[in-house]
């Protein structure tokens, strides 16, 4: 892919996501299969409006189907995926313009709830599936075909790769997920996320302000605006990047540092996890057993927040067994502990507010709402 970024003064290479090969390969496929003829590259537009011809690979004719495969090219993004390729098989279905996707060898399966998909379900994700579908509808439509295709979306590879993923902890079992919401992967080292972070923060102190609102990602930002009424510009987003984020806004020279963001990253804090990528551990159900046995859940509530694949699961286990309040104080507590003794901080006051998309808040440090009112007040 010829398409690049500047990070840090460094050109960097987009790549592609596996959603994208899925994509590319169905609609292959399907147009092969529908016209006979051969196609050595097919054009997909992504949902990030970035226009991509791959090179068709593989490809297999049978009675009723043709298969082929893309690449996948991660770019200059450390990705796992990166040079696996990803298959589509594409049969004719009796069912008129229908559009059937499914799974076959290397593509998981999920095993428990509160996944993009529900279970049983492959692991191909929403936005993949739109695009696997928007294509393959678009080819039925164009070369007049009565009937409906049915693809399956395959990679080998996927089934080694996925152990050396968290696939397995989710609950997505047998193989890898087909992921991507804009189709396009963006390379971002941490070093370059960190220095932006720096950049961002050295701008806002130059500009007077003396207390800096953080936000991880697009969840904290739609809070911020949707239940606090606070412009999501007014936040730095500090990616996985928490701990060098406070420590970089005392390095400049703020005041107080507040962080709003889904439990589902910040209850890692409450286990000392200021970097809060997957590659650094995923505490997330053992921070949160720990606290319930703390609170005094019994061994059954413990086992089942062990169990489970998301932080809305277990706040609902915690809900039925009448201990979130209490086990959410434990985990402010805790957080504020950790947040307050970092030795990068000095003497800055730090704070955090975290929230669930089905709960709404879930708890306040005690030093928040203070902090909370200075950034309203500084506008």
């Amino acid at each position: 892919m010829d398409s690049y970024i500047t990070k840090d003064g460094k050109k960097l290479r987009r790549g592609y996501t596996t959603g994208s090969c899925a994509a590319a390969a169905a609609k292959a496929a399907a147009l092969m299969l529908l016209t006979g003829k051969d196609l050595p590259t097919v054009w997909l537009m992504t949902p990030r409006g970035i226009g991509l011809t791959l090179e068709v690979r593989e490809t297999v004719r049978g009675e009723g189907f043709v298969s082929c495969g893309i690449v996948k090219d991660s770019g200059d993004d450390p990705d796992v995926t990166n040079g696996m390729t990803v298959y589509a098989k594409v049969e004719k279905i009796p069912d008129p313009h229908a559009v059937r996707i499914d799974g076959g060898e290397g593509i998981g399966r999920v095993t428990k709830p509160g996944l993009d998909q529900p279970v049983g379900n492959a692991a191909i994700n929403s936005t993949p599936r739109r695009m696997i579908t928007e294509e393959l509808s678009a080819v039925i439509e164009d070369c007049g075909f009565s009937g409906g295709l049915a693809v399956t979306i395959s990679a080998p590879a996927g089934v080694e790769i996925a152990k050396k993923t968290f696939n397995p902890r989710l609950g997505i079992v047998g193989g890898l997920s087909i992921l991507g919401t804009t189709g396009i992967v963006e390379p971002m080292s941490d070093e370059a996320v960190v220095e932006t972070i720096r950049t961002e923060l050295s701008m806002r102190a130059a500009g007077g302000g003396g207390t800096v609102l953080f936000v991880p990602g697009n969840y904290g930002a739609d809070y911020l605006k949707n239940e606090l009424g606070i412009d999501p510009e007014r936040a730095v987003t500090t990616s996985n990047f928490i701990g060098d984020a406070f420590s970089l806004a005392a390095e400049s020279g703020f005041r107080g540092a507040l962080l709003v963001g889904h439990i589902g990253k910040l209850v890692k804090l409450a286990g000392g996890l200021f970097n809060t990528h997957s590659r650094y551990g995923d505490c997330r159900a053992e921070i949160f057993a720990a606290h319930a046995g703390l609170c005094g859940a019994p061994a059954e509530v413990i086992r089942r927040i062990m169990d489970s694949a998301m932080t809305d699961d277990m706040l609902a286990i915690l809900d039925e067994a009448g201990l979130r309040r209490p086990v959410m104080d434990s985990l402010m507590e805790r957080m504020d502990f950790q947040l307050t003794h970092q030795k990068t901080i000095g003497s800055m006051k730090v704070g955090a507010v975290t929230f669930s998309n089905v709960y709404g808040i879930l708890g306040k440090t005690p030093g928040a709402d203070v902090l909370m009112e200075r950034i309203r007040e500084e506008g």
